[in-house]
């Protein structure tokens, strides 16, 4: 697969005018977040998330450093730190959570009889599509829909956990928190000289380079 940003790396930033300390502070504790340390999530708990993170945005192997999606979740439910906002029809984020993963294994074992994380590709692929069109009855769900925890729970957590962290944001030429530098060249189509360079057919070489010089 062609790389969309060849040759750049978010992290070249961080040394330079792009990034205040406050910045820093903020993206290297990101990057020194273990991705097998958890502490709001049971072991089978665990076992279920690191299978749904794993799912829903499968990493490449030969990546260097991976998004550590569940750590990162499992950081926020043991910290309380909420959105802010939430859908009515759910609880609150640590009891949906929990009411979720018990849910995500109690039709894996109706269905399959074994847990999710044992489950096979094709498997949890086809149990999640039931979850997502509301098709689950377990009563582990108790009052919480399936559907909408899957939509406003489960998707945007991961999602949000795996946009969060330096090591996905090399894949879209994100630059990090624009502070303190910003950004002047707002149009359409143009970018800064500290942004990553898109590469285009035939123009992959001239990107690499360009890319390798942001900082």
């Amino acid at each position: 697969m062609t790389e969309r940003y060849p040759g750049y790396n978010v992290l070249h930033k961080r040394n330079s005018v792009s990034w205040n300390d406050q910045t820093r502070a903020v993206i290297d504790a990101r990057c020194g977040i273990d991705p097998d340390f958890h502490q709001f999530c049971d072991e089978a708990e665990w076992k279920t998330l690191r299978s749904l993170c794993d799912h829903i945005i499968p990493q490449p192997l030969d990546r260097p450093v991976k998004a550590p999606i569940a750590a990162i979740i499992d950081q926020k439910l043991y910290g309380g730190k909420g959105d802010g906002y939430r859908d009515a029809h759910l609880p609150e984020q640590d009891k949906a959570w929990r009411l979720g993963l018990a849910a995500v294994d109690a039709e894996a074992m109706a269905a399959c009889e074994k847990p999710f994380c044992e489950l096979s590709a094709d498997q949890q692929h086809w149990l999640l599509g039931k979850i997502q069109r509301g098709q689950a009855s377990s009563e582990a769900w108790q009052d919480m829909p399936p559907a909408i925890f899957f939509a406003k729970r489960l998707l945007h957590d991961i999602v949000s956990a795996y946009y969060a962290h330096p090591a996905s944001w090399n894949e879209i030429g994100f630059g990090g928190p624009a502070s303190p530098r910003g950004y002047v060249r707002m149009n359409f189509d143009r970018r800064d000289p500290w942004e990553a360079a898109e590469a285009s057919p035939g123009r992959e070489d001239q990107a690499r380079v360009e890319n390798e010089r942001v900082g």
